[in-house]
């Protein structure tokens, strides 16, 4: 049996980093850790075949070498993996497709003969038994969730790792909060399932093993939805793990109330993250608690993001305008907290009511719906209709991003995070990529670059400050050349 699994390219968006990707010498910025997983659940005799799109392109002979082709997608990949799928159809190759996207909308992609939906680890071994009996059904689905010691170790070798920015790894699913408008306890659960320490121990040494020396990624939608266990079992062996190994550096999702917690903060910049990204949403206490985002009201939020910042990490963070309770105040709001808290990568987006959410079904019961998410965080748009004129909230959403997107006020953003951010306690390596990054740098931001006269300053005031964050500094400002890039989109 050939089987080919697709992952669709991703549009130009936020979270791409397409236009920085360049400056490193990279493609994409992480690998299809779900297919990769996947094909660790496959028959050992099957033959396997990896294509992301985003790295290269998907060749009519590999459809035809194939007698099934797996696809998985986000829903940001839609418009993507239905043209992947109108292509295969074509060929006669049979499509077997899973991921969030058929997940949450298993009816919005047509083509498609088998969905193995929800969490595969319980779904992909019936539809394989079937199958092996010649009784495959066309939908696989569960409301159950899988125990994570069920996880196979990813088959990093289907894929090659230069063209990738950073690898990616899992340790939990799922999430305690219950915020309206995230799908992510209605696909996961609130339950926070982990892999064991010496799984996770494992996977890096496999990564390690086959010459890895850069970020990892753990793809965790709250890394912290487990403080205890966090605390008292993996990352003692991540701080452990750590102490012989040069060059891995780590990044994360989690939750504003890690800012409580000194010791987790501590334990978590020994371990090795320097990165990790927030939910800040909003600084208007009552849009939080119409959201049920009780995790980030009645708090000193500016202070939570220093906090975090002088433990050894970065604060990325997220945000949303459009509550039925924001005012045209907001806006100027979201720009002054932002520049306070010195949040670089500040991810700022309309809101949007995901399939599976309460925010959904409360919008469609009220006659507010527009139809379905896209999930993409720059394009301007909402499935719902907000409370304050759409027009209005247009321009004021477009207020923002050209502010704190505009060289000056990005750059200002740059030095508050580096006066502020504790140097992290990590050994890295300068690799190649960042050497061709410091070369591009300085000439498309340095010479020729709108921002020049920032980027000089920038360079020259970390190199007379905090010289030891310069590799920082030149990271961030290839960042904004991306983000100003999907701001004029």
């Amino acid at each position: 049996m050939n089987v080919l699994m697709i992952y669709p390219e991703f549009p130009d968006t936020f979270w791409s980093f397409k236009h920085a990707l360049g400056f490193l010498g990279k493609k994409a910025a992480f690998p299809p850790l779900g297919l990769l997983t996947i094909a660790g659940l496959l028959p050992a005799e099957w033959k396997k075949k990896l294509v992301d799109m985003n790295v290269c392109k998907l060749k009519d002979k590999d459809i035809e070498w194939a007698d099934y082709v797996m696809i998985s997608s986000m829903v940001v990949q839609k418009k993507s993996a239905q043209e992947v799928i109108d292509r295969c159809r074509r060929t006669g190759v049979r499509i077997i497709a899973g991921g969030p996207l058929f997940s949450t909308e298993p009816d919005s992609i047509a083509g498609i003969d088998h969905l193995v939906l929800n969490e595969a680890e319980l779904t992909l071994p019936l539809f394989l038994e079937d199958l092996k009996n010649g009784c495959a059904k066309r939908l696989y689905t569960t409301d159950k969730f899988a125990e994570m010691k069920d996880t196979p170790i990813p088959d990093w070798g289907l894929i090659d790792m230069k063209p990738y920015a950073a690898m990616v790894i899992q340790y939990t699913r799922g999430c305690p909060f219950n915020c309206d408008f995230c799908n992510i306890t209605s696909m996961f659960g609130h339950q926070v399932r982990t892999k064991s320490p010496e799984k996770i121990i494992n996977e890096l040494d496999n990564l390690y093993a086959r010459g890895w020396r850069n970020r990892v990624f753990f793809v965790d939608d709250n890394f912290i939805g487990n403080k205890h266990l966090l605390k008292t079992t993996l990352l003692p062996k991540l701080i452990a793990w750590r102490k012989d190994k040069e060059g891995i550096t780590f990044q994360t999702e989690v939750s504003i109330n890690l800012a409580d917690d000194q010791q987790l903060m501590d334990m978590m910049s020994e371990a090795g993250f320097d990165t990790v990204f927030i939910g800040i949403e909003t600084p208007d206490d009552s849009s939080l608690a119409k959201c049920n985002k009780k995790q980030n009201s009645n708090r000193n939020l500016v202070e939570d993001v220093r906090n975090i910042q002088r433990a050894g990490m970065q604060v990325q963070g997220g945000f949303i305008v459009g509550f039925d309770s924001d005012s045209p105040s907001v806006f100027r709001r979201q720009i002054e907290f932002i520049q306070k808290s010195g949040i670089v990568t500040a991810m700022v987006g309309l809101l949007q009511a995901p399939t599976g959410t309460k925010l959904y079904q409360r919008m469609k019961a009220a006659g507010r719906l527009l139809g379905s998410s896209t999930r993409d965080n720059v394009e301007g748009t909402t499935n719902i209709v907000p409370k304050m004129k759409f027009s209005r909230l247009h321009q004021g959403y477009k207020e923002i991003l050209k502010n704190i997107y505009s060289p000056k006020a990005y750059y200002n953003r740059v030095i508050t995070l580096l006066r502020e951010q504790r140097v992290p306690k990590v050994r890295t390596l300068t690799t190649r990529a960042d050497i061709i990054a410091l070369f591009q740098s300085i000439f498309r931001l340095g010479v020729i670059g709108k921002e020049r006269l920032h980027y000089w300053k920038l360079m020259l005031w970390t190199l007379l400050r905090y010289p030891q964050k310069i590799h920082l500094a030149v990271t961030l400002a290839i960042f904004g050349y991306h983000f100003r890039k999907v701001r004029k989109r």
